[in-house]
């Protein structure tokens, strides 16, 4: 009755079947895994965001690998900025999405403290790459920055490659380490993204909390793979089932009777 499912032709539909199944189910525990990534990352820059201010020397010193549990973490540094030493850093977007610069300054903590990168904000782009754009100054002399403290960037976690031989005064990546030999001096591990003070005329525009709110729509891409994977073994029984009655119709159906033979 079922012979026919030792054809080729089912024996393929039916191995593809089985394939498809566990491949749909796997997609779906990634983009649960994705979903559940999300969430804790929305939970630790909410936590994050809400702490309380500290030192920035509380959290970083020079070389050290900001981890993940303290990106985000709001921090105060007291000194002056650095502007001859300042970099701009490429291909970078506003909220609105226009494509410029940040402004990365060293800043020289006080008290003869070793410097940490501060990135003041975004500007725009001036139509001409080679040539260091014009940047507001920030206040000089002693002040206190406040701001979020972000790890350094690698190409592999921003998917941006660090193009080498650009014009003086740009980059690619905000590096701790890359700074501290263009320097010359020790650096903090990581950089702050400015939120305080704010710029006069709001540029350098400080750059907005990152987004805690949204979850994407990795949980439902997770239930259309499961979903997915439970169609397909109903899908081949439909096509079984429908296969074996086209198969018993077409037997019971009668034979044609044969043309009568007429004499010449």
């Amino acid at each position: 009755m079922y012979r026919f499912l030792l054809s080729r032709q089912w024996v393929l539909v039916t191995l593809l079947a089985l394939a498809l199944i566990p491949t749909m189910i796997e997609l779906g525990f990634w983009q649960l895994h994705r979903h559940e990534h999300k969430v804790a990352q929305n939970s630790l820059i909410a936590d994050n965001l809400k702490a309380e201010p500290v030192p920035v020397t509380d959290l970083t010193s020079p070389g050290h690998t900001v981890p993940r549990a303290d990106y985000w973490r709001q921090v105060t540094a007291t000194g002056s900025y650095d502007t001859a030493h300042e970099v701009v850093v490429r291909r970078r977007t506003a909220a609105d999405g226009r494509v410029g610069y940040h402004v990365l300054t060293p800043f020289v903590l006080a008290g003869g403290g070793p410097t940490v990168m501060v990135n003041r904000g975004w500007i725009a782009d001036n139509g001409n790459q080679t040539d260091f754009p014009k940047i507001p100054a920030p206040p000089a002399g002693k002040v206190t920055v406040t701001g979020r403290l972000m790890a350094d960037q690698t190409t592999a976690a921003s998917g941006i490659k660090d193009v080498k031989g650009l014009p003086p005064r740009q980059v690619m990546l905000i590096n701790s380490a890359e700074q501290a030999k263009a320097l010359g001096r020790t650096v903090l591990g990581g950089y702050i993204e400015q939120t305080a003070p704010e710029s006069p005329g709001d540029s350098p525009e400080l750059i907005p909390a990152p987004d805690d709110s949204s979850i994407g729509p990795h949980m439902a891409y997770a239930v259309q793979w499961w979903l997915f994977s439970a169609a397909v073994p109903v899908g081949w029984f439909i096509l079984v089932r429908r296969e074996k009655q086209d198969r018993e119709a077409a037997a019971a159906e009668p034979a044609a009777a044969p043309e009568p033979v007429t004499a010449a």
